[in-house]
């Protein structure tokens, strides 16, 4: 199991502990965490949601079953509803008073949130009701998908209703979506420009947050290219519309959204990932964020080492790199369709073998650090052994023992900005909600995950390849202070990383390198343990990231284990309703990632060949992540014995 892996594993959350409540009646419903509690001037009521409270509770249902009011039975009978009390609760309201928010099916959800946006800009960012769009825009595929929303959107946008008063002839009575005819609703005078405007502005919302990623969704592209239509054919209708929908313009034409009749643009540029190729000049471009339909050179390796290079799509499956394959092998149709077809595996450097399924994709960036694509045959399956490099170590100096602690913090957190700066907000979203499936939105969060791996395997690396007691001492001493600059930097993923390292079994068993650590930085490493030691879920380190300026790179997997954990601690949906206090929770956590990122980081870094060579240094890290090697090392510097 990955290190990062064991991380989201381990137990804790920060969500606040409730109140403590009177034992519940033992039929009674397990309490929401979403589910607010009682006031004091309250009496406590039941322990399960109830529908049509306080406003945070949705009513679901399937697309084909009937519409229900939150008081009517549910589905499954009068035993698993408490009874509606005589006078319905009071609905929460915006922040700023301005009204109430009904619960609502997810089908008109969308409604709910066009009614409750302001009309005019009146109420300003604060707004509960902008608070809400962000929400919802932010996860609203967890209970809707993309196309779904969009499909609602584009049917919440009305026809008729002009500016001045008189109807607007039907000119567009209806709307046509994947072969489907609905009607457009119908609104007059100025309720129509209201919801225009609240429709103009969910759209905005929606493109300013997923940007590149809807280059990747055909279907949701489609949809939103027949609302910008829509929209631009009331812009000589609409004047008061006028600065939206030029903003509108400027959104669509900067997406590039995709549709399926489209063909792909020729030469398009190929994206060299950070661990592939080793070179200098792929390694010290600046890094830019990841797509599906990105292409790159990747190797792929033969039973005896030997290699081809081909050239693929980011998000190809397994079945297309191995036709890749076969063309550079000239395999022949024939050959292929036999029981010696190829079979497409990856090799750790531990020895450790995965056949991939035909299905797969994305699997570039969900290699291990020193895992190698294979193809070979059914046959050849038990000869696969890893590549040399990566089993026969070569003890000696590297290039850290004559670079200054400062040269290489200070690439660190660049090279790290980089890769944080590229991993779009909802990638972490994809990557704990949808599993697999959302693989293909979330290769930058990957290559991310992989280089804190990195970083850690790299510091006993380096440790482990110095035979000199003394050139020992000074270099752990050399990574406290990498740590300690990397910290002073707000960038608490190397920070973390490097400490985490420095734990591993393989370098804190090595008593007499630490003896001869001095014991200024002894008591240094000893804080740094604190920082970030894991009890009370981490609070030490929230509390100190909590007093942190953007912009700071935090500990990327700890966030992903407080998403995990608030996705499985509450339920997204219960006896059909969705729970939205929920979708609030993980809306604010990803809104930290904003913030985080908000102002540039402003590092100065010199051009000389030397801070060039530190450059790549950095960012071509060769590191062993064999544990069982580590260990070999370890005791051969320092047996048992001593």
């Amino acid at each position: 199991m990955k290190p990062l892996e064991k991380l989201l594993k381990k137990p804790g959350s920060h969500l606040p502990a409730r109140p403590p409540a009177p034992a519940p009646a033992p039929a009674a419903r397990r309490q929401s965490l979403s589910r607010p509690p009682a006031s004091p001037e309250e009496p406590a009521g039941p322990a399960g949601p109830q529908p049509g409270s306080e406003g945070r509770w949705l009513e679901l249902r399937p697309p084909e079953a009937p519409l229900r009011s939150p008081e009517d039975p549910s589905p499954g009978g009068d035993r698993d509803r408490e009874p509606p009390s005589p006078e319905p609760p009071p609905a929460a309201r915006c922040c700023c008073g301005c009204g109430p928010a009904a619960p609502a099916p997810p089908e008109r959800l969308l409604t709910a949130l066009l009614e409750r946006l302001p009309a005019g800009g009146a109420h300003g960012r604060g707004c509960g009701a902008e608070s809400l769009l962000d929400d919802i825009v932010l996860t609203h595929s967890l209970f809707l998908p993309t196309e779904r929303f969009l499909q609602q959107l584009h049917q919440q946008y009305p026809w008729g209703g002009h500016v001045g008063g008189g109807a607007r002839g039907p000119s567009l009575p209806w709307g046509l979506l994947d072969g489907a005819t609905f009607v457009l609703p119908r609104w007059e005078d100025g309720a129509g420009l209201r919801r225009k405007r609240a429709v103009l502005a969910v759209l905005l919302h929606f493109l300013e947050t997923y940007k590149g990623l809807l280059q990747e969704e055909e279907s949701a592209g489609k949809v939103i290219k027949e609302l910008y239509l829509l929209i631009m054919k009331d812009t000589s209708l609409y004047r008061d519309l006028e600065d939206e929908i030029l903003k509108l313009h400027r959104l669509v034409e900067t997406v590039e959204l995709k549709v399926a009749e489209e063909t792909p643009p020729p030469n398009k540029q190929v994206k060299p990932l950070f661990r592939h190729f080793r070179r200098i000049d792929s390694c010290l471009q600046t890094r830019v964020a990841f797509r599906g339909s990105d292409e790159i050179f990747c190797r792929v390796y033969m039973p005896d080492h030997s290699y081809v290079t081909i050239r693929s799509r980011l998000s190809a499956s397994v079945q297309d790199i191995l036709a890749s394959v076969t063309e550079k092998l000239q395999y022949s149709e024939e050959q292929s369709a036999r029981e010696d077809a190829l079979i497409l595996v990856t090799v750790a450097s531990s020895g450790e073998k995965a056949v991939l399924q035909p299905s797969e994709e994305c699997v570039f960036t969900t290699l291990g650090i020193n895992s190698h694509l294979f193809a070979c045959t059914r046959d050849t399956f038990d000869s696969l052994v890893p590549l040399p490099e990566e089993i026969q170590v070569v003890p000696g100096d590297t290039e850290i023992h004559r670079v200054e602690p400062e040269d290489i913090a200070n690439h660190l957190t660049a090279f790290h900005w980089e890769l944080f700066r590229c991993v779009h907000e909802l990638e972490f979203v994809d990557y704990v909600f949808h599993g697999e499936r959302g693989r293909r939105e979330t290769a930058n969060l990957e290559l991310l995950l992989q280089r804190c791996s990195e970083v850690q395997h790299w510091v006993g690396t380096e440790l482990l390849l110095c035979e000199s007691l003394g050139k020992r001492a000074h270099l752990l001493k050399k990574l406290i202070k990498i740590a300690a600059i990397c910290k002073q930097n707000q960038d608490m993923l190397s920070f973390y990383a490097i400490v985490i390292g420095l734990n591993n079994a393989a370098i804190s068993r090595l008593r007499l390198t630490w003896e001869k650590l001095p014991g200024k930085f002894k008591n240094l490493f000893r804080k740094f343990e604190n920082l970030t030691d894991p009890c009370r879920n981490h609070k030490t380190y929230r509390e100190v990231l909590a007093k942190m300026k953007p912009p700071l790179i935090p500990f990327v997997p700890l966030i992903l284990k407080d998403l995990t954990f608030l996705h499985e601690g509450s339920k997204t949906l219960l006896d059909g309703l969705v729970n939205v206090e929920k979708l609030h929770c993980i809306a604010e956590k990803v809104r930290t990632i904003r913030k985080y990122r908000s102002r540039p980081l402003c590092l100065e870094l010199e051009a000389s060949p030397s801070q060039l060579q530190t450059k790549a240094y950095v960012r071509q890290l060769r590191v062993i992540d064999n544990q069982n090697l580590l260990f070999e090392l370890s005791f051969k510097l320092e047996p048992g014995g001593q």
